[in-house]
């Protein structure tokens, strides 16, 4: 998302709500309804910077097309939506300034679409204390596990527990069952390292060794002599800007003598798969929360939100090919937005004295219906955790391409509820 974007739209929705520009634009008749001209402000934690750049570059993306398409169709109640984005540098503490400065200083009605668990986990706080209600996209199990507050929601994207619980059962049936684990030494990694150990050894797996990498590094060759020789399958993930060296040099390591390999798409995420160095991947497995190629089971909403967002069949920026999205994980923006138009519908939210109404009306949603608001299919949130479940998605790497090899179903990814925050107060 650019600045020059963000700073236009902000300009033209004030502009429209001191009155000036609104009855001379197509905006009047759209929003002449509303009780109040004024915007709904969503406050967008974004992650420009730090080692969750590319992904904020395309959640920044996303946001603007769903919010688009929203003002297009009416907004909110009536009234037109602002995004108001604010750099976190992918810092906790900067993450819990942020949202202070949503609530305090933009007025804003929410805060949205925090992606690095440790920058959740720093910004939930602040977000209980302003009481300010806190939409994340972020896929940590921090909220569902009760360590949050009832201001925190997590309604567009599922959580890595229900992901690596549904994935053990193929991975143990299929690849094998001695298990090394290589992933971010954080909170992301460590819901990995605890959630699949205790999903594989359900399935009778083992887990012969789990190797914790320092999300900022740069090299990695010299921990990959730590997987034992008897390894059957390699389970792998990686964040931060040097994912294509941990992918190179896994390879490099490896050679022709791989075990099988399964990982998370986090690894390739913004990484363009015909990249020199990533052949050995070819006939390896991945996660996708959102398959990045385009299927030939293709529904029509996922073109149509290709088509919104600028991407085209192989998952790249229509205007570049190299510039590869995080197709896996940024349909949470839209859907999470889409989530919040919902709830403050039920709401009839008309402000920040309604924030309560609204967290009630999101616990209140269960079943999401897959389509064009929910291009990356069905789900159903728990009001309860204030989780949300759906289908996930294995794919094989067939001809430098991702082509899905089996979904999920969501009962797949159900677990016992750890909390219960409707019976939280305000």
């Amino acid at each position: 998302m650019s600045q020059k974007a963000i700073t236009n739209r902000r300009t033209l929705l004030k502009t429209a709500a001191a009155g000036s520009l609104l009855a001379a634009s197509p905006l009047a008749g759209r929003f002449a309804s509303a009780q109040s001209a004024a915007p709904i402000k969503i406050g967008f934690q974004q992650h420009s910077t730090g080692i969750g750049a590319a992904y904020g570059r395309w959640y920044g993306r996303t946001t603007e097309a769903a919010a688009k398409l929203i003002n297009d169709a009416g907004g909110i109640n009536g009234r037109p939506l602002e995004i108001i984005a604010e750099d976190d540098g992918t810092d906790p503490k900067r993450g819990a300034e942020v949202v202070e400065k949503f609530a305090n200083q933009h007025g804003c009605d929410v805060a949205f679409g925090t992606l690095f668990s440790h920058v959740v986990f720093g910004s939930a706080p602040a977000a209980g204390e302003l009481k300010i209600p806190y939409y994340v996209v972020s896929e940590g199990h921090h909220v569902a596990s009760g360590a949050l507050n009832r201001y925190t929601l997590q309604p567009g994207i599922t959580d890595v527990k229900s992901q690596v619980q549904a994935m053990a059962p193929y991975v143990s049936a299929n690849l094998g069952k001695k298990v090394t684990m290589i992933f971010p030494d954080f909170a992301f990694g460590h819901d990995h390292r605890d959630f699949f150990t205790e999903a594989m050894e359900r399935q009778g797996g083992e887990i012969l060794a789990k190797i914790g990498i320092p999300p900022t590094e740069t090299s990695f060759t010299k921990y990959f002599p730590q997987i034992p020789r008897d390894t059957e399958v390699l389970y792998h993930v990686m964040v931060g800007p040097a994912v294509l060296t941990f992918v190179k040099e896994l390879g490099e390591f490896f050679g022709p003598s791989s075990p099988e390999i399964f990982g998370f798409i986090d690894s390739l995420e913004a990484v363009d798969m015909a990249s020199p160095g990533l052949e050995f991947l070819e006939g390896t497995y991945f996660w996708e929360g959102n398959p990045r190629y385009a299927q030939a089971n293709q529904t029509q909403w996922d073109k149509d939100f290709r088509a919104a967002v600028g991407v085209d069949e192989n998952g790249a920026s229509v205007s570049d090919p190299k510039d590869v999205s995080t197709y896996a994980h940024m349909f949470g923006c839209w859907e999470t937005l889409y989530i919040i138009k919902q709830a403050m519908e039920a709401a009839d939210y008309q402000g920040p004295a309604d924030r309560a109404k609204l967290i009630e009306a999101t616990e209140a949603i269960s079943i999401v219906q897959a389509g064009p608001e929910h291009p990356q299919g069905a789900k159903v949130f728990n009001g309860k955790t204030h989780q949300v479940f759906g289908h996930q998605y294995i794919s094989r790497v067939e001809e430098g391409r991702l082509v899905l090899a089996h979904t999920t179903s969501i009962a797949d990814t159900f677990y016992p509820d750890e909390v219960d925050y409707t019976t939280q107060s305000f």
